[in-house]
């Protein structure tokens, strides 16, 4: 009597990590775009600290801007897959750019696509995806770091809608904005209840924005953001009074990916760098990648950034799939690329030798990048106490 063998369970959260033919070729249009068009600036941008608005406006035609947006509003419609593989692309060449796609996408655009009423969306969108309106997500402060229930910036009734006072720091790219998307409290009291969304205009009277002095980043114009009794309508509250903290429990979802995305890119670009040079550069008659302990590194390398990259797809995979909140994945993805990122990075400046703190190479600033990026999006340490408290049966997904 034959045996009957049956079918493999498939286990419900596994995906395929192979690319479709579209996403390969969505793959080497960005790779070559980036290569031709950005490439060549990034350095003297860097020298001069100066904002990309140049290179930045060059993705509005190929779609690269809002790949995520819906196509109604003039955005790109893509798969979450393959707006991965576009932020990982750019960020490949350029932290900044790639930056303005993430924080546009998954943090601030995006939330007005999910939880914005029509009016919103009509206001912001199509402005968004023409490029004359940059975003900005204002969501960090002073005393708060990742601690969104903790936030402090106030918003009061009024009889005209609302005032909102308050502080925010390390915003990216607010100076050049022309919508922050901006959390905060109807009552601090209450913690994640009192959490609020609000669709701010950065020109209003009220809102002042400042530099922020960094040792790194510094063209990418971090900023401090000062709202003093800004005067706010009943349409500029995004979603709920009071229910915010879902909104940005789901930005930052799609945040995390796009982050997790980029490092993975900034991964890539120090083996891309340091593979020629260790077939290149000479020590004691011998090629340096001839050296075991070279080759291991290269290989960690490698190693690293493939893995991070599977946890990536997976995870756009997931969204692709319906799947609305996947945080202890979005975790995983995030703390593994971004520390794939900083050691990649660390071990290129090693295998660069005294070259790699010189300007005439990219490999010092990719560390300065990368560490940032394990910063943003939440600390290393949050994701961790993410991912533990998962498996300890303490948090949910």
């Amino acid at each position: 009597m034959p045996v009957t063998t049956a079918a493999p369970t498939v286990p419900s959260r596994t995906a395929d990590f192979d690319l479709t033919g579209e996403q390969r070729q969505v793959r080497a249009a960005v790779r070559e775009f980036a290569e031709r068009e950005i490439l060549p600036f990034v350095e003297d941008y860097e020298r001069e600290e100066r904002y990309p608005a140049e290179l930045i406006r060059k993705l509005v035609p190929l779609g690269y801007l809002t790949p995520l947006l819906p196509e109604a509003y003039g955005g790109g419609g893509s798969d979450v897959v393959s707006y991965g593989v576009i932020c990982e692309e750019l960020a490949r060449i350029d932290w900044v750019v790639a930056s303005v796609v993430s924080v546009t996408n998954s943090l601030v655009a995006g939330s007005v696509v999910r939880f914005g009423t029509d009016a919103q969306r009509d206001r912001w969108l199509p402005g968004i995806c023409d490029g004359s309106v940059l975003t900005a997500a204002a969501l960090t402060e002073p005393g708060g770091g990742s601690d969104l229930a903790a936030v402090q910036t106030r918003a009061e009734r009024t009889a005209a809608g609302w005032s909102l006072s308050g502080s925010k720091v390390f915003i990216s790219h607010a100076a050049h904005a022309g919508l922050l998307l901006v959390a905060a409290t109807v009552d601090p009291a209450e913690r994640h209840r009192g959490v609020t969304v609000f669709l701010v205009d950065p020109r209003a009277e009220g809102v002042e924005i400042g530099d922020l002095p960094m040792r790194t980043l510094k063209r990418d114009n971090l900023a401090t953001i000062h709202f003093d009794r800004v005067a706010l309508g009943d349409d500029a509250v995004l979603g709920e009074v009071g229910r915010g903290f879902p909104i940005l429990g789901a930005a930052l979802d799609m945040g995390r990916f796009s982050v997790a995305a980029r490092c993975v890119g900034q991964a890539q670009r120090a083996i891309d760098l340091s593979v020629p040079y260790a077939t290149e550069r000479e020590a004691f008659g011998r090629r340096i990648g001839e050296f075991q302990m070279i080759q291991q590194k290269l290989a960690d390398m490698i190693c690293r950034t493939e893995s991070a990259r599977a946890l990536v797809y997976r995870l756009g995979r997931m969204k692709d799939a319906g799947m609305e909140r996947c945080s202890v994945e979005a975790s995983m993805a995030k703390l593994t690329a971004s520390e794939a990122a900083t050691a990649n990075a660390l071990d290129a400046i090693q295998i660069h030798g005294g070259y790699g703190f010189s300007a005439e190479y990219e490999v010092g600033r990719l560390l300065l990048e990368a560490k940032t990026l394990e910063v943003g999006e939440g600390t290393s340490e949050l994701h961790r106490r993410v991912i533990a408290e998962h498996a300890l049966g303490l948090r949910g997904r």
